[in-house]
């Protein structure tokens, strides 16, 4: 099967997408195009995947580069694969060409960054905790360190749980409510005490702050099994384990 490659015209002229799961080789769960290595799919199934995702972009797999996520603000500048086992954090930048950076989310946001007259990229992980604590500004401050200017950076958030589906409690209110009154407006009325989260729509207000055009493909994860993997989605189904997406961007 093909692999299924969502695109956004703003981060063009680099070669970049966010992968959906079709035109893998796992099964089960896990079933498509799982490139998570901390899943429980077997190893050698999910390089067979990496390894599809780096033709696509049109690298050698060693040069699909990803760190250990970890719901941080972590960056990391990169050059070429990392020597021994990959650092954690939720950011990668580069200014190398021939590299692809990538992160992997199921239902956590993957937002890719680039600065086509600079040739900087960046591409974050940035789940409720990573967009809280600032994973978004210091992506974008490693890309302006490589020479990337603010005015000139686009940002695309690509698959993530939207509001409709992202039910949360009063204490994951509470939090939002600490960083500022103003986040009142991404929250909606649930069942109960429940509340509905924007995540998308947080997200894309904290780039807008930070001075950055900034997109959201509009798909949502959660609501589209036949083409998205979703952490929440396999807690409501009480599946064991559950397949990540991949996206990537390259110079």
């Amino acid at each position: 099967m093909t692999l299924e490659i969502i695109t956004a015209p703003s981060l063009t002229p680099f070669r970049h997408g966010f992968f959906t799961r079709k035109g893998g080789a796992s099964s089960g769960v896990f079933a498509g195009l799982n490139c998570g290595n901390g899943s429980s799919d077997q190893s050698e199934i999910v390089a067979i995947n990496r390894a599809r995702v780096a033709e696509a972009m049109e690298v050698p797999v060693a040069r699909l580069v990803n760190v250990q996520q970890v719901h941080s603000a972590r960056v990391e500048v990169v050059d070429g694969p990392f020597d021994g086992p990959a650092p954690e954090a939720d950011g990668l930048v580069t200014a190398t060409p021939g590299v692809a950076i990538a992160v992997l989310t199921a239902d956590c946001q993957p937002v890719l960054f680039a600065d086509a007259e600079a040739g900087v990229i960046g591409a974050a992980h940035a789940g409720w905790r990573g967009a809280i604590d600032g994973v978004l500004e210091e992506t974008i401050a490693a890309m302006v360190r490589l020479g990337a200017e603010r005015e000139s950076i686009q940002a695309v958030i690509g698959p993530t749980i939207s509001q409709r589906a992202y039910e949360v409690g009063p204490e994951f209110f509470d939090d939002f409510m600490g960083e500022g009154p103003e986040n009142a407006r991404f929250f909606a009325g649930g069942a109960g005490d429940r509340l509905h989260f924007d995540l998308p729509g947080y997200t894309l207000q904290k780039l807008r702050d930070e001075g950055i055009e900034a997109e959201w493909t509009r798909h949502c994860t959660y609501s589209d099994p036949d083409r998205f993997f979703s952490y929440r989605r396999s807690v409501h189904d009480r599946e064991a384990d559950y397949g990540r997406l991949i996206s990537a961007i390259r110079i």
